[in-house]
């Protein structure tokens, strides 16, 4: 494999959330709508594949973008479009507030971050970018590098077909049996999506339901389930509606998560 200087692959690891604390529950208010629009507004995704070709000094660089859900998708991907017969296989993918960028061979911070970066300035989210560099002959120097493996990547997302992709926060309902029937109801007329239940909560009589739903829908979801002969009080991070019953809402410094 021919490269411009012999460096070992560097790659950032995941950025990964921070874990909650667990800290003692302080009343409070419920986040209005309003509020959770403007830390969680929608964002632009590819609507499909894309793809462009530039010939810089004799090498051949092909940049592939694709819409990814999560990070085994974004993987997937990455086996599927890399060519062994290829120089390097460069990539970065976005994924909210996870990241990660990979340089294949090539010098350090020349080709992935380059490449990362594309995806910042387009404002495109959940999306993975790969660029293939065929060799021609010529070295490029790594600032010669930087600028043909961000520029094809720029160029490949700027007329790329977007749609928009609602955040989603992972939710999950500590329910009494009772009102287990009640409580589906409501999440199929949210269309909450990858529900599951899990009956180890370790209280007689209740399940625990999890789900994921926009976040535009969850203050809905809220006030519905405040239809529930159940008392109610809100906390930090979670809605309390009843000992037994508990509506959570994720929030790591200051902000709400969503996936």
């Amino acid at each position: 494999m021919v490269s411009d200087q012999q460096h070992l692959r560097g790659y950032t690891e995941p950025v990964r959330a921070p874990t909650v604390s667990t800290h003692p529950w302080r009343p409070c208010a419920l986040p209005h709508a309003s509020a959770l629009s403007r830390s969680c507004s929608p964002d632009q995704t590819p609507v499909g594949r894309v793809s462009c070709e530039r010939e810089i000094k004799k090498s051949k660089f092909i940049a592939i973008a694709a819409p990814v859900p999560d990070e085994r998708v974004a993987m997937s991907f990455l086996n599927e479009v890399s060519d062994p017969r290829a120089t390097h296989n460069c990539w970065a993918y976005k994924l909210g507030e996870q990241f990660r960028y990979n340089d294949d061979g090539e010098p350090s911070s020349t080709a992935g971050k380059p490449i990362y970066s594309a995806i910042i300035s387009s404002g495109i989210d959940m999306v993975m970018v790969v660029v293939i560099r065929y060799f021609g002959g010529i070295k490029l120097g790594t600032g010669g590098l930087v600028r043909a493996y961000g520029g094809v990547a720029s160029e490949c997302l700027k007329d790329a077909p977007t749609c928009l992709v609602k955040p989603k926060a992972r939710v999950g309902m500590e329910v009494p049996f009772d009102l287990l029937g009640t409580v589906y109801h409501q999440l199929q007329h949210y269309q909450a999506e990858d529900i599951k239940q899990d009956y180890d909560t370790g209280k007689d009589g209740t399940v625990m339901v999890m789900f994921k739903l926009e976040y535009e829908k969850i203050e809905n979801l809220g006030n519905a389930a405040l239809l529930l002969p159940l008392k109610y009080s809100a906390f930090d991070s979670t809605i309390v509606l009843s000992s037994n019953f508990r509506l959570e809402f994720p929030n790591v410094n200051g902000r709400i998560m969503f996936y």
